[in-house]
């Protein structure tokens, strides 16, 4: 069992088995595990679990609800959750918006808000600057509830070096080698913010909240293409973190220039823009945009179709590739895509079957339900997971003497 060790390490053990605890509770989801249920679903003794929760109770970290009876004899068991009292803020910078949003433990969205933003080609620090107006907002929200921080995600869409809290290249926002200082949106919260890939953010949101498969490729469809690859309920980044590049695919060798520097990208035929601009939608906010591309789609417009037929078929292309290549059998289509699904979906599967019959089927082919808040689930949830694994920073050092 994980309680027995040698000794001398016996806060090595502890530390160990306070996030062994922490997991299983959080791994029930709504089911609210009494402790005698924690004991038989991790092997500890009754006796080891009623110790352990008792410190995640005192840290904050757990919250005890309910009484009920595990069977017929015996007293009633308290039910145990994740506290609804400790939160991280899940926070987005994208081409055309920016977006904040307040995670508690549980993983339950309690305050989110979204504000359409020009960011291509503006500083870093101005988009900082307009962001820290909507953690802001988060943090009064917080308050209003009594939800202490934590820590907070912030998610960018292109290639991110975490430890450094450096954008390396963010093609579409023209960013290159652009150092950020996350933790100043976020001031006091013990765990700072921790920098992320939009894409990656998506997929893992979609992992743990979304209900999506142990192995699948995560689509994120915004004026970029993204990728995010999950194997083994694992992100998978790559040796360079750049793993699931889907956008900058090659789907057609004489295709137009792409913002990566490439020509022929995917990204050029299904991202947002592309789309738009096929469709002969013109300029504006991006809600209105989607809105008139919706009605042309609805009302059977020939050009309008075709644009989404041609993303499709494009994104059946960059799909057929990519199966091929990493044995994946599961897609989740996120972004555009999911919002664009009932009119792209025909010209995806025929491009699937088309260049790789039978890899992908039909069934394996979703759309997710968590809409625009898949990235900020995801990008708090990391945090979220670390407080998991960790749960002994929020304990005094007497408690794992």
């Amino acid at each position: 069992m994980i309680e027995q060790a040698a000794p001398g390490r016996v806060g090595d053990v502890r530390r160990r088995n306070l996030s062994l605890v922490l997991d299983s509770i959080a791994r029930t989801g709504h089911a609210k595990p009494s402790r005698a249920q924690l004991a038989a679903g991790t092997g500890l003794t009754k006796a080891a679990v009623s110790s352990l929760v008792a410190d995640l109770v005192e840290s904050g970290l757990v919250a005890e609800v309910g009484l009920y009876r595990d069977g017929e004899r015996g007293r009633p068991g308290q039910g145990l959750e994740l506290s609804s009292r400790r939160g991280v803020v899940g926070m987005e910078i994208n081409v055309d918006y920016l977006a904040v949003g307040l995670v508690d433990l549980g993983g339950n969205l309690r305050f989110s808000s979204t504000v359409e933003s020009r960011n291509r080609g503006m500083k870093p620090d101005a988009v900082m600057k307009q962001l820290a107006g909507l953690a802001d907002e988060a943090k009064a929200a917080a308050a209003a509830e009594d939800i202490a921080i934590l820590g907070g995600g912030l998610a960018v869409p292109g290639l991110v070096d975490e430890k450094r809290n450096v954008v390396l290249s963010a093609p579409n926002l023209h960013w290159e080698h652009e150092q950020l200082e996350p933790g100043a949106l976020l001031e006091g919260a013990p765990l700072g913010v921790t920098l992320s890939n939009e894409a990656n953010s998506a997929a893992l949101g979609e992992l743990w909240y979304g209900g999506g498969p142990p192995d699948f490729l995560y689509v994120s469809g915004e004026v970029g293409v993204g990728g995010g690859v999950i194997i083994g309920s694992e992100l998978f980044r790559g040796p360079g973190g750049s793993a699931g590049e889907l956008g900058h695919i090659v789907v057609h060798p004489e295709g137009p220039a792409c913002s990566c520097g490439g020509a022929g990208c995917l990204e050029t035929f299904a991202g947002q823009e592309a789309i738009f601009e096929a469709a002969g939608i013109p300029g504006g906010s991006l809600g209105r945009r989607t809105e008139l591309l919706l009605a042309a789609l609805a009302a059977g417009e020939s050009r309008a179709a075709h644009a989404v037929h041609d993303a499709g078929r494009y994104l059946g292309i960059a799909l057929a590739s990519s199966a091929r290549l990493m044995d994946i059998e599961a897609v989740v289509l996120g972004g555009h895509f999911a919002v664009l699904g009932e009119w792209l979906r025909p010209a995806l599967l025929a491009s699937l079957e088309r260049y790789a019959p039978g890899l992908l089927e039909p069934e394996s082919l979703t759309v997710s339900g968590l809409e625009h808040s898949g990235t900020l689930l995801g990008a708090a949830g990391q945090v979220i997971r670390s407080v998991i694994e960790s749960p002994f920073e929020f304990l005094p050092a007497s408690k794992l003497a």
